[in-house]
């Protein structure tokens, strides 16, 4: 009988090293009219839920009232039939506008738009949501499909530079975890609305782009406080906030197109609509995004003034605030609007108290 030689782990690693490279090769080699989703690690990967992308409000109502069974099987039984777009489906056309024009400018940049498909539906229901993809000529190559578990665990992981849900338990989750989230709300029928031609976002300042250390001040003391408080650290740059990284990667696309002379025509603008006062705290807000090294479009302070009239004037894919009663007032508006469920906002409506608190026990 013929003896078995040991295997030499040192060789076997190189072989296995050498198979992948090869795979990888070949992989990259297939050509295909089709645009190939970005490597990860180059891309601004935007992950949406299912019930943003899609309305699913009727298939909602059978989970809930019937049961996933029930749900998975109605599912599969109008799988051939495209679900209606949902509030995020205006802002996907409008990131997969902004490829088309990087790819245009950039042929073999990874730098662009990668959107991802983040839900916790079951597998089953996978063959109508790619159905649906397909029928709006999505470019959505990326799923997690997490059978009734959170999909926040995997967020990471897919390198996702911001997460859009309707799931408000959801965002604060991954908030939680260092990642920049909102909840979206659907604000009627607005697609037709909105450019075809230049993604626009827009941003509250302060427990958004910033931290809510100078709200904590506006709402434990006063606007004069406030006042008094943002003049005397008008040099000390603001503590980031959880949108402050995706305004971040918004500029890294954008300075792609300054650098080919398109700065007028750069099919990303971003706003900030804030509720400061230019003159009383103004400055702060500038300087820190200076000191950021980041550029914001265009900044509109509103000095208290509803912000709901300015955004019907700009029409933006999404406007994120982390206070609900200036998301309302954008919703009436006809604004698709995302909660950001961060800082001391959270504990208040219309500036009052909500949630009182706790007091130490003695």
């Amino acid at each position: 009988m013929s003896e078995i030689k040991p295997t030499d782990p040192a060789a076997t690693n190189a072989g296995e090293e050498k198979d992948w490279a090869a795979a990888k090769a070949f992989f990259d080699s297939l050509k295909t009219r089709k645009p190939r989703p970005p490597k990860p690690q180059y891309a601004v990967t935007i992950a949406v839920s299912s019930r943003t992308l899609f309305n699913m409000v009727a298939e909602r109502k059978i989970y809930e009232e019937e049961g996933v069974e029930k749900y998975v099987t109605f599912q599969q039984e109008h799988e051939n039939e495209p679900l209606m777009p949902g509030v995020a489906f205006p802002l996907v056309k409008a990131l997969m506008t902004v490829n088309s024009r990087l790819r245009q400018l950039y042929p073999d940049s990874e730098e662009l738009f990668d959107i991802v498909l983040m839900t916790n539906n079951h597998a089953q229901v996978g063959v109508r949501l790619i159905n649906s993809i397909n029928h709006y000529d999505l470019t959505i190559e990326r799923f997690c499909m997490t059978g009734g578990k959170s999909p926040i665990g995997y967020l990471k992981a897919y390198m996702t530079n911001l997460y859009l849900s309707k799931d408000g338990e959801k965002v604060t989750e991954a908030i939680e975890e260092g990642i920049a989230a909102a909840t979206m709300f659907a604000s009627g029928d607005v697609e037709n609305q909105l450019s075809d031609t230049q993604l626009k976002v827009a941003f509250d300042g302060d427990a958004v782009l910033f931290s809510d250390e100078s709200e904590i001040i506006v709402k434990q003391h006063g606007l004069d406080t406030f006042f008094e408080h943002e003049k005397e650290f008008e040099n000390k740059p603001l503590a980031q906030g959880p949108l402050k990284c995706f305004l971040e990667a918004l500029g890294k696309l954008q300075r792609k197109f300054y650098a080919k002379n398109e700065r007028m025509t750069c099919p990303i603008r971003t706003y900030l609509v804030t509720a400061r006062s230019a003159a009383s705290s103004g400055a702060r807000v500038l300087k820190t995004l200076r000191s950021w090294g980041l550029e914001i479009d265009e900044a509109l302070f509103l000095a208290g003034a509803p912000k709901g009239p300015l955004l019907q004037k700009i029409r933006p894919h999404i406007f994120f605030d982390d206070q609900m009663f200036h998301i309302e007032g954008a919703k009436e508006l006809g604004t698709i609007a995302a909660h950001v469920p961060y800082g001391i906002g959270q504990k208040y409506h219309k500036g009052e108290l909500i949630e009182q608190p706790v007091k130490d026990k003695k």
